[in-house]
């Protein structure tokens, strides 16, 4: 599968089959996800695989029952962490760049679509989830204070085919200047 094909196919999954993800898969997934750009090469994304009985409570922290429905479905979860104070810093503690602290929930995003690309290119589905209860799920997966929740992944092999949303045109979306 070539990367614009990975591209173009990979859809948010929202339903799976109960095949269970293997642990060597995952790891796979996520060393090839590692490659994704990051500030000054921080790497400051890291991941929480949730299965069990743990999957089942953090299905219960969402402020969505849609999303609810898709952890509970899905054989896996995947929280997507970060490091906090590192990207979009210089070593003395101060920003970079006017963004401030932003650059780090945009260096998880990259990870997790390269995350997610990955999955895809595996055979699995994925979809980002963002409506959660973010203290109560990072007490319940013990996140250590320096580390932030940014997202949720639920992941398994798809028991569904979504069809591509309609997307924009090129001329809506680029612009050039002089």
């Amino acid at each position: 599968m070539t990367a614009n094909e990975c591209i173009r196919n990979r859809r948010s999954i929202r339903k799976f089959t109960e095949r269970p993800v293997s642990h060597e898969l995952l790891a796979h997934i996520v060393e090839t996800a590692s490659y994704a750009p990051s500030w000054k090469n921080t790497q400051i994304t890291r991941y929480i695989a949730v299965e069990g009985e743990k999957k089942a409570a953090l299905a219960k922290c969402t402020d969505w029952s849609g999303n609810t429905a898709i952890m509970e479905n899905a054989p896996m979860v995947v929280a997507v962490t970060l490091i906090k104070g590192r990207c979009g810093y210089e070593r003395d503690g101060s920003f970079s760049t006017s963004k401030g602290d932003h650059w780090q929930m945009f260096d998880a995003g990259i990870a997790s679509e390269a995350f997610c690309l990955a999955a895809c290119e595996q055979g699995l589905g994925t979809v980002i989830m963002g409506l959660f209860q973010e203290e109560e799920a990072s007490r319940l997966l013990n996140l250590p204070e320096d580390r932030e929740l940014a997202a949720l992944i639920a992941i398994g092999y798809p028991a569904e085919s979504p069809a591509a949303p309609k997307r924009k045109t090129v001329e809506e979306l680029l612009s050039y200047q002089s």
